[in-house]
């Protein structure tokens, strides 16, 4: 599909809803809803590449995510560390880019190694660079970003008139990216669930009602042409 290319969003932001309930309504497990979310994941970031995309960052493991049944999370978490190492092993032929957003340090030390391992490998890739938000949530980033501008006042590093919008976003996981102009959101809900709440303040966003699963390339043509018909004024009449 063609798009008006200058027009065409740099970064687009996914909130990855409904892999549970399309499973369950299928009646099957919850991990195999996870297992066709991924595969869903790896078509759509592909297809994001082909078609010009810069960025694009998926909320795939949340900070609040733990509280869920230790069965679903030891099952996800090995989903992850298994899909970073199959990128890693195929970063020459992709060419993208892939950056894990979030605090690692919580994770197991075979989880930071893979990411560690993936992050090295696709680090000069030049395609589309693919964040994958992993035990992250939004205001445990803002607190981070406080704790280390604070410590640089704290140090003479810096003065309190320093701190600007700029600032703060340098100090996000983040940083050196363009904020996304689009943020998708599957299986019909509307709300953040404390994704990228310093990044999305200008964004667009979309809420499509089909669960991720069941989410597929014309899914995202058809997101980028309804941004593509919205006027953005950031703020301004």
């Amino acid at each position: 599909m063609e798009f008006k290319k200058e027009d065409m969003p740099r970064h687009i932001a996914i909130i990855m809803d409904g892999n549970r309930r399309w499973a369950k309504a299928k009646g099957k497990p919850v991990s195999y809803g996870h297992k066709e979310g991924a595969k869903t994941l790896e078509k759509i970031v592909r297809y994001a590449n082909q078609i010009g995309l810069e960025y694009i960052t998926v909320y795939a493991f949340s900070t609040e995510n733990w509280k869920r049944a230790e069965d679903e999370v030891k099952a996800l978490m090995m989903l992850l560390q298994n899909y970073l190492d199959d990128y890693a092993k195929r970063a020459d032929t992709e060419n993208i880019r892939v950056k894990i957003l979030g605090d690692i340090s919580a994770l197991s030390n075979g989880m930071q190694k893979s990411i560690q391992n993936c992050m090295e490998r696709t680090k000069d890739n030049t395609g589309v660079t693919f964040n994958i938000a992993l035990n992250y949530g939004g205001r445990n980033e803002l607190i981070r970003a406080i704790r280390q501008i604070a410590n640089e006042v704290k140090n003479n590093e810096i003065q309190i008139e320093d701190i600007t919008e700029k600032l703060v976003s340098e100090h996000l996981y983040t940083k050196g990216e363009p904020e996304p102009d689009l943020l998708i959101r599957t299986s019909g809900e509307q709300r953040l669930s404390n994704f990228l709440p310093w990044q999305l303040v200008y964004t667009e966003f979309l809420f499509v009602d089909k669960n991720w699963p069941e989410f597929e390339e014309k899914d995202l043509d058809n997101a980028i042409i309804e941004y593509q018909k919205r006027t953005r004024k950031f703020g301004a009449s």
